[in-house]
Parts: C-alpha cells; structure tokens; sequence
C-alpha cells in the first residue's frame, strides 16, 4: 500500500485508512460562497506546501493564511496572474521537493486555456506528483459558468472530493462526499462538515 499522507482534517483522514495515498492529485470542487479554502489552509500544517494562487495576489493569500482562525503552515505562496499562468505554474511545480503539497487555487483559470496544453499541464503535474510522493490538491471552483475543460480536471484526478454547502432553515450546511478514489475505494457514506474557524464533523442531530 502506498504511503498515506494526512489532510489535517482528522475525520477526514480515519475515514480515508490515514490519508491519502502519497502521488495523488485531488480535485476539490466546491462553490466559490463556500468554506473550502479551510481545507486548504489547513493542510499547509501537515508538510511542507506550494500554495499557487491563480487568481489572487501571493501577499493577499499570505496575509489570508496568517490571519486564518485555524492551524496552518509556512507555505512557500506564489501567484501566477499573467499572460501565461499554465507555463508559469509548471515552472513552479517543477521545483516541488519531495513528500510537499501542492496546492493550485483556483484551477479554473487554467482551465480556460487551450485543451491539448492543458492536458499537457495535467501530465507533467501527475508525473512530478509521482515522482515526488506528494500531494496536489487543485481547488475546482463549481459557480455559475463552470470551464469547458472540468471534466477533464475531474478525469485527470485521482480522487474527487466534492463539498456542497446549502442552507437549511437558519442554518448553512456542509456536506462532503468522496465519489471517486483511484486506488482504493471511495467513501460509500457523505460526511456533514462544520466550517468555521476550522474543519470538524457536525455531531448535531436535524430537527424534523
């Protein structure tokens, strides 16, 4: 069995056999309103990560994780705003040292470019992943216009995690479901989330 690497989400992680296995890219996709980049704060505790930011500045990323309510790292945050983020964001990952995370937020700006140099992207991260025994989390934003190049993305990943966040009476709720786990087997139960000033399980019982 592969080396598991933890998420820092501790319900997460027991329900995952202790991780995820080392070499995967995951794709998080969730709604721009949602919590998600908890998650990714929080795994930049865990080891030593590359946080790309896609579309915000690195100092605006930087300052976000540092005020964060949560546990996080000392990521190494780079941004890749110009006029060729796909080749900016590959010279980045090809310096990613090994048993790193990898975090690419938001991937849709990538997803926009041309199709066969995005998956020419795809390829050489999945190798670099490998070859390192990382983990590459590529947050997957699901709004309005959703880029043509997502299934793509969702194909390319090894493991899916897909995070829905509604409103219920007076209350937001967070729903997290593993549908696909290349390698292994995928949750076959969604786990009700609390997000808030971190990732934890909601233990409350609905109402009727």
């Amino acid at each position: 069995m592969s080396e598991r690497l933890r998420t820092g989400i501790d319900v997460l992680d027991r329900k995952l056999d202790g991780g995820i296995p080392s070499g995967s890219i995951v794709a998080l996709v969730a709604q721009p309103a949602s919590q998600a980049e908890l998650f990714l704060y929080e795994l930049t505790a865990t080891r030593g990560t590359l946080y790309i930011s896609v579309d915000r500045t690195g100092d605006f990323v930087s300052t976000s994780i540092e005020s964060a309510e949560t546990r996080t790292g000392d990521p190494s945050v780079r941004d890749v705003g110009g006029e060729a983020p796909l080749d900016d964001a590959a010279k980045l990952i090809s310096t990613l040292p090994e048993d790193s995370n990898l975090i690419l937020d938001p991937v849709d700006v990538l997803e926009r470019q041309e199709p066969s140099r995005y998956r020419n992207f795809l390829n050489g991260l999945q190798n670099q992943i490998s070859n390192t025994g990382s983990l590459a989390v590529l947050h997957c934003l699901d709004g309005n216009t959703v880029p043509p190049l997502r299934d793509t993305t969702e194909h390319m990943a090894d493991i899916v995690f897909l995070l829905d966040t509604t409103v219920k009476g007076d209350r937001i709720e967070n729903h997290l479901a593993v549908p696909k786990f290349r390698g292994g087997q995928a949750m076959s139960d969604v786990i009700k989330l609390e997000l808030s000033d971190e990732v934890d399980i909601d233990t409350s019982r609905d109402i009727a």
